[in-house]
């Protein structure tokens, strides 16, 4: 446990994080890593997930602990950021002890950014040499908004990016990171307030509040699905951390309860060509007691805050670059 220093995932004890990017490519890769296996599960609310290893994420499933979550972008490629990352873990002797041999838990989750303007022509898939990169450089400081997995993102209206947040609960600490892809938006149209404005915490993305004009309902009317908006990009994957010690089954109530960050975040949210995923998980360190259904409420409530936070954050602080197919947060009157 320690104090919240970073409004980074971070800020829970034992937690890393590293990005990986190529600018050409317009993409790259997210991993969470950790000194020590942790407990994890998911939930996916989205029509169109793109993932690996998330089946033995589900709490009747036998591995409970695992390595290492990946995020990435491109697609179905960029599954394979996974491979690398079980490489770099092998070579440390890290992973689920099966008799005499060791494998390395790893799942991921992945975004569509092929259509973001970037070049996609590889002879050799740059993803997996992406996530060995991501993985090496996992610390407890790291760069959100146009890094990692959240490097091409694009929503419905403004360039994506890489968010994060965390949030104390009395001696428990929470924290999100999210790469911010969706089809839908994360202001109403023609505005620069998030729909996120109630959740924000230390002006940490502008202050601005919530837009006086549409409020905060948004509906369809915040914004228009359009054919070009869907080939562009689609999918908001997470990831909510906890020191608290949950169980398996308690991380997936956790990664069911942080969706309600995206739907508070994004409008429209977990559509059909979305594939809006949270992962959620625990490094086991500060023990819960007699109100434990209530501390996991708590707990849950706060992730999904935390969630709208950094997909605020992320668009926030995504930078403008040559090439880009829409605005970049920063630069729109």
């Amino acid at each position: 446990m320690q104090d919240r220093i970073q409004n980074l995932i971070t800020d829970v004890g034992g937690i890393l994080v590293g990005n990986a990017s190529d600018p050409v490519l317009k993409s790259g890769v997210t991993v969470l890593t950790s000194e020590r296996p942790f407990i994890a599960s998911v939930s996916v609310m989205g029509g169109a997930p793109g993932t690996r290893e998330t089946d033995l994420l589900a709490p009747d499933k036998l591995v409970d602990r695992v390595d290492a979550l990946v995020l990435a972008g491109g697609s179905a490629f960029g599954l394979d950021a996974c491979s690398g990352v079980v490489d770099e873990l092998r070579a440390a002797n890290r992973g689920f002890q099966a008799g005499n041999a060791v494998i390395p838990i790893v799942p991921g989750a992945i975004l569509f950014d092929l259509m973001n303007g970037g070049n996609k022509d590889w002879r050799a898939n740059p993803y997996y040499d992406l996530g060995k990169a991501a993985f090496r450089n996992a610390a407890s400081v790291f760069e959100i908004g146009t890094e990692g997995a959240g490097y091409g993102a694009l929503t419905g209206t403004l360039k994506g990016g890489l968010g994060s947040a965390s949030q104390r609960v009395g001696p428990v600490t929470v924290g999100a990171l999210v790469a911010v892809n969706p089809v839908g938006s994360v202001t109403p149209e023609h505005s620069r307030h998030f729909w996120a404005a109630p959740f924000e915490q230390y002006k940490e993305f502008g202050g601005l509040g919530p837009d006086p004009h549409s409020g905060h309902s948004g509906g369809i009317h915040g914004h228009k699905i359009t054919d070009r908006g869907i080939a562009k990009g689609n999918t908001t994957i997470a990831i909510i951390a906890t020191d608290a010690a949950l169980t398996k089954t308690e991380c997936h109530r956790l990664a069911v309860s942080a969706h309600d960050g995206i739907g508070r975040a994004i409008v429209p949210a977990h559509t059909p060509f979305d594939g809006d995923l949270v992962f959620a998980l625990s490094t086991d360190q500060v023990v819960l007691h007699d109100a434990r259904a209530v501390d996991l409420a708590q707990i849950g409530a706060a992730a999904a805050t935390c969630l709208a936070r950094a997909i605020a954050r992320g668009v926030y602080a995504a930078r403008p670059e040559a090439g880009d197919l829409l605005p970049a947060w920063s630069t729109c009157a």
